[in-house]
C-alpha cells in the first residue's frame, strides 16, 4: 500500500476527473480539459496550481466581496467554533450570533422588513420564499394565489423551486423544471429586446403593460408574488431601464401580488447602495440575500419580511401549531458570526462610499469597451458590469453559439492573468471584490482589452 499523498498537478487533476462531479459544467468536456485549481488567494487575486496569479474578476460567484485574505472574517469563525461550533433554532433555541445578525439585517434593510429568516444559500433562500408566499395567502383565506411570475433570462437559484422560478434554459434542460406553477414575462434589456424605433421609455411601457395583460389573462386572484433581481446577474448583468421597477410595482399593488426582491448577488453594495432596492426604488414585500452577506468566507443567506406578513405568519402557525419550515445550519452560529463581522467591515470601512468613489473608473473604463469591434454593449452600474459580444455592432448579429466566442473570451482572459465568465446571449462578466482600488480596476480591464483583442484578432483571422 503507497500511504504517499499526491505531489503534483496531474496527480490531482486525474483524482478530479475520477471523483468529482462538477456543478455547470460540460461533463464530457470536463474528462478532456480537467480541473481549473485554485490553492490560494490574497486580496482581489486567487493563486492556481500552476504558480499563477489571477485577478479574479467575478469575485468566484459574485460573492467575495472583501476578497481572498480578509484576516478580521477567519478571526471571526474561529473565535466562534471556540465558543459554540453548533446550535439551532428549532424549537425557540436561538444564539447571540444569529440573534445580533438578525438584527442588523432588519436595520439595514429597505423600510418596513421587520424579521429575518437564517437559511445556508441563496437557493435556499428562494426556496423558502416561495414556500412563505404561498403560507402567507393560506393564512389569508387567499388559497388559489398560487402561481409565481419570474422574468426570462433571470436566475433564481437550481433547487426544484427556485430553479422552476430560473429563466435560463441550462438551468432546467433534462431536470423537467419548471416543476411548480410559474409564467416568466418579458427581460427588460432595451438593447436586444428593443423594437426598431422604439424608445428606452416605450420599450418600458411596452413590457409592462405586457406584464399586466399576462396577469389578466392568468387571473391575478391566482397569482402570488413577483420575483426580480434588481440586476439581472447571471442573465447578462441586465441593467433594467428608467422608472421599470416603479411601473411593475404599480401593477402588482393593483392586482395583490408580492413583490420579492432577489438581492442574493445586489445585496450588500454591489450597486453602490447597500441594496439594489435602494438604487431603483423597490419597495419590497419580501428580499432573499446571500452571497456577500458573509462575503463567501462562510455559507449563509435570508429572506426578510414585512411585518404584514409575519403578522399572517402568526396567524398560521396558530391555526397548524408551528411555522413548519427550517433548516438544520440554518442561522449556524460560526456563520453568522462571520456575515455580522462581515457587516462591520462594510460599516467600519466606509464600503458603500468606496464603491461609489471607484465606480466612477470602473463605469468610465467599461464604457470604454463600447467602440471595441466585438463590443455591442457595454454596460454596467457599481461594481458590477458586462460585456455583450456581437458579430455585427450596426445590426447587433449575434455570432452562431457554436461559436461560443464569450467562452473564447473567458478562455483567453485566463491567458493574460483574468478570471471571467461568459453569460447567456454572449455577454463577459464583470464582478470585481468591493475592495477593488482604482489602480486595480485599471489593470483588470488592461486584461480584459487584451483578452478581446486576441479574439477579435482570432476571428478575424
Amino acid at each position: 500500500m503507497n500511504n504517499s499523498a499526491p505531489n503534483s498537478a496531474n496527480t490531482s487533476a486525474d483524482t478530479d476527473r475520477k471523483y468529482v462531479l462538477h456543478p455547470f459544467t460540460n461533463l464530457s468536456g470536463h474528462e478532456d480539459l480537467g480541473p481549473f485549481t485554485i490553492v490560494g488567494g490574497e486580496g482581489i487575486y486567487v493563486d492556481d496550481d500552476k504558480g499563477n496569479r489571477l485577478v479574479e474578476a467575478m469575485s468566484g460567484l459574485w460573492c467575495t466581496s472583501l476578497g481572498f485574505s480578509e484576516s478580521r472574517l477567519v478571526d471571526a469563525a474561529m473565535a466562534q467554533f471556540k465558543k459554540l461550533p453548533y446550535s439551532h433554532l428549532f424549537s425557540h433555541r436561538s444564539t447571540q450570533p444569529a440573534i445580533e445578525l438578525s438584527e442588523r439585517l432588519v436595520e439595514i434593510a429597505p423600510e418596513g422588513i421587520s424579521r429575518a429568516f437564517l437559511v445556508n444559500s441563496g437557493s435556499e433562500a428562494v426556496d423558502s420564499a416561495i414556500k412563505m408566499v404561498w403560507y402567507y395567502f393560506n393564512a389569508l383565506g387567499l388559497p388559489k394565489k398560487k402561481r409565481l411570475i419570474a422574468r426570462k433570462r433571470s436566475y433564481h437559484g437550481v433547487t426544484v423551486a427556485a430553479g422552476s422560478l430560473t429563466g435560463l434554459p441550462y438551468a432546467q434542460n433534462g431536470f423537467d423544471l419548471p416543476a411548480i406553477d410559474v409564467m416568466h414575462c418579458e427581460t427588460p434589456h432595451y438593447y436586444r429586446n428593443g423594437r426598431d424605433g422604439e424608445s428606452e421609455a416605450e420599450f418600458t411601457d411596452r413590457i409592462v403593460n405586457e406584464l399586466e395583460q399576462q396577469i389578466l389573462d392568468a387571473d391575478p386572484d391566482t397569482i402570488g408574488a413577483f420575483f426580480a433581481e434588481p440586476v439581472m446577474g447571471a442573465g447578462g448583468v441586465l441593467i433594467p431601464p428608467a422608472h421599470y421597477f416603479e411601473k411593475v410595482q404599480a401593477v402588482l399593488k393593483k392586482h395583490n401580488i408580492l413583490f420579492v426582491a432577489d438581492e442574493v448577488i445586489c445585496g450588500f453594495g454591489r450597486t453602490g447602495n447597500m441594496w439594489g432596492c435602494d438604487t431603483y426604488n423597490i419597495k419590497p414585500d419580501m428580499i432573499t440575500c446571500a452571497k456577500q452577506l458573509s462575503s463567501a468566507y462562510q455559507p449563509i443567506g435570508a429572506v426578510l419580511i414585512s411585518e404584514r406578513m409575519y403578522d399572517a405568519f402568526v396567524s398560521g402557525s396558530n391555526t397548524h401549531g408551528v411555522f413548519g419550515t427550517g433548516n438544520t445550519y440554518g442561522g449556524h452560529p460560526v456563520a453568522s458570526a462571520v456575515a455580522l463581522e462581515t457587516l462591520n467591515i462594510y460599516r467600519d470601512d466606509n464600503m458603500l462610499e468606496h464603491v461609489r468613489t471607484v465606480s466612477k473608473t470602473f463605469m468610465k473604463r467599461i464604457g470604454e469597451f463600447g467602440s471595441h469591434p466585438l463590443v455591442g454593449d457595454a454596460r454596467g452600474i457599481g461594481l458590477i458590469g458586462a460585456f455583450e459580444l456581437v458579430k455585427d455592432k450596426s445590426t447587433k448579429e449575434q455570432f452562431p453559439p457554436s461559436d461560443k466566442v464569450a467562452a473564447q473570451v473567458m478562455a483567453a482572459a485566463r491567458q493574460h492573468g483574468l478570471i471571467t465568465r461568459a453569460l447567456p446571449g454572449d455577454g463577459v462578466g464583470v464582478c470585481p471584490p468591493l475592495i477593488i482600488t482604482e489602480t486595480q480596476i485599471n489593470d483588470m480591464f488592461d486584461r480584459y482589452q487584451l483578452a478581446l483583442d486576441t479574439v477579435h484578432q482570432k476571428l478575424s483571422g
